[in-house]
């Protein structure tokens, strides 16, 4: 039987030893401590990649959990990952981590709409010390302006990153635009799904499950460039039935109606506080969307893993959970002529299962 040389645990002891040192920085909203932990390791002889991936995006990652258990609001997530985005900062800047190009030329950005910049920043960073000369173009990057730098930087390949599902149907037109100009995409991110299932449905040329199997992915050869005749609706013919269509441009009357029929299907609903309000329109609205992008690639389990996903948060928050199914039983009678929309609505409510009954003054 094999064993780990003592060598590799005591890394891996300190690793984690950094990690912790920089995950009670980042709950403490301490910068400057967050930054010395980092160049401290950079000092003591650690490979910068390893920092950022072993050590400042295992704690990014422990961020998002501890804001998913409730055990972190909103503003401490954004304060912690404005935290790991100046340590990200410190790292580059520091000697250690400066490489001079050797390779081609990447764009890295995130997909329009997507807010989460920090795993395109890693990859980043990561792509530098691998040897290539790098365009960083941050987060939420409309498809044309993404498509005019290309023109402007002849890049060998853009990386575009995506952390939510709903990002999807634009990611898909981004990867169209950039091979409408023989520029291949390497997409990664959460949205693409754990094996990157939805990175083949919508015809990137490669995907990446993180930074250092995208940068291993690149350095074994160019991406092919594609075919410059790529039509999206070749990868997604459903889409001909219109449904994806309807629901989306129909988004903000479906919350509204949903929102008007809780009242009935949810008396407790008719309690409930104006902030109570405010958050049953977003969890709607997130509803919605989900179902839309559900639709768009042809794909039901993404909408019920979102809503088991959902019921999860709101337990952690003490929010009940019974205006959940009356929610996606009324879309569902809205939605009633579109059979693709009723089937997914009907899968959400089974994945739910039994709801047990509210516990006395336990509201949102």
């Amino acid at each position: 039987m094999m064993t780990s040389s003592p060598n590799r645990l005591q890394d891996q002891g300190r690793i984690r030893n950094l990690a912790d040192e920089l995950w009670q920085a980042v709950q403490a909203t301490d910068e400057h401590t967050a930054t010395e932990v980092v160049l401290r390791a950079l000092e003591e002889g650690m490979e910068p990649e390893t920092v950022l991936l072993d050590v400042i995006a295992a704690v990014q990652g422990k961020v998002g959990e501890e804001w998913a258990d409730n055990r972190l609001t909103v503003a401490q997530e954004h304060a912690a990952t404005a935290i790991s985005e100046r340590a990200v900062a410190a790292l580059a800047l520091h000697p250690a981590a400066r490489t001079e190009p050797t390779r081609g030329r990447i764009t890295v950005a995130c997909v329009d709409g997507e807010w989460h910049a920090l795993p395109a920043r890693l990859l980043a960073e990561v792509l530098k010390l691998h040897g290539w000369r790098v365009d960083y173009l941050g987060a939420q990057v409309p498809a044309p302006h993404l498509i005019a730098h290309l023109h402007r930087s002849d890049a060998d390949a853009v990386a575009l990153s995506s952390s939510i599902a709903t990002r999807l149907p634009t990611a898909h037109a981004a990867i169209t635009a950039c091979q409408a100009i023989a520029v291949p995409v390497l997409v990664g991110g959460a949205a693409f799904g754990a094996d990157g299932q939805y990175a083949r449905l919508l015809g990137a040329d490669a995907w990446a499950s993180d930074a250092r199997t995208a940068a291993d992915r690149l350095a074994r050869g160019p991406l092919a460039r594609p075919r410059t005749n790529h039509q999206p609706i070749d990868d997604l013919p459903h889409l001909a039935d219109q449904e994806y269509t309807m629901v989306a441009r129909s988004s903000a009357a479906l919350v509204r109606t949903v929102f008007t029929g809780l009242e009935e299907a949810f008396p407790a609903f008719r309690d409930y506080t104006e902030l109570q309000r405010d958050h049953t329109t977003e969890d709607l609205t997130h509803i919605v969307q989900f179902l839309a992008t559900a639709l768009y690639l042809g794909d039901t389990d993404l909408f019920t893993g979102f809503i088991t996903w959902t019921a999860r948060v709101l337990s952690s928050r003490g929010v009940p959970l019974q205006s959940l199914p009356p929610s996606l039983g009324i879309l569902a009678g809205e939605l009633k002529d579109f059979p693709r929309a009723t089937h997914t609505l009907e899968r959400g409510i089974n994945a739910l299962g039994p709801v047990p009954p509210p516990t006395t003054g336990n509201l949102a």
